[in-house]
């Protein structure tokens, strides 16, 4: 099985998308989908805070040299990854890195309302940042 194939089976979570101000695309993103926002959480490890409108998670840097906000300093607002659901996060991380992908997280980490998450490799993803999130079956 090649790389791309071995994803296709795992359903869309969300899509992330880096912004400057999670207040400021909030409207934006209610009025596109016609959701709500959530309330804002903090992700202390990842330095950002973020906020879902439907399935969109808006990502604001906390810190200047975090990964999110290296992104937007380089490319500016927009897309920054799409996450996949899965029941067994470290299946799939064992199944993706037989299957050739690179892992950014060899072991899960504390995502958004504290659900297990892990990345793959833009280098290895057709250059979009890959995130898994493990779900409740």
């Amino acid at each position: 099985m090649s790389a791309p194939e071995a994803i296709l089976g795992l359903p869309v979570h969300h899509i992330g998308v880096a912004v400057r101000s999670i207040p400021e695309a909030v409207p934006t993103f209610e009025l596109i989908t016609g959701a709500r926002g959530s309330s804002v959480e903090e992700i202390p490890s990842q330095r950002v805070r973020v906020c879902f409108v439907g399935r969109i998670e808006l990502l604001e840097p906390t810190d200047p040299e975090s990964t999110v906000a290296r992104f937007l300093e380089r490319r500016g607002p927009g897309l920054h990854h799409l996450a996949y659901g899965c029941s067994d996060l470290r299946a799939e991380l064992a199944r993706l890195a037989g299957a050739g992908f690179r892992l950014i997280d060899s072991e899960p980490r504390v995502g958004a309302h504290g659900h297990r998450v892990a990345f793959l490799h833009p280098a290895t993803t057709a250059s979009v940042l890959v995130e898994l999130v493990e779900v409740d079956g």
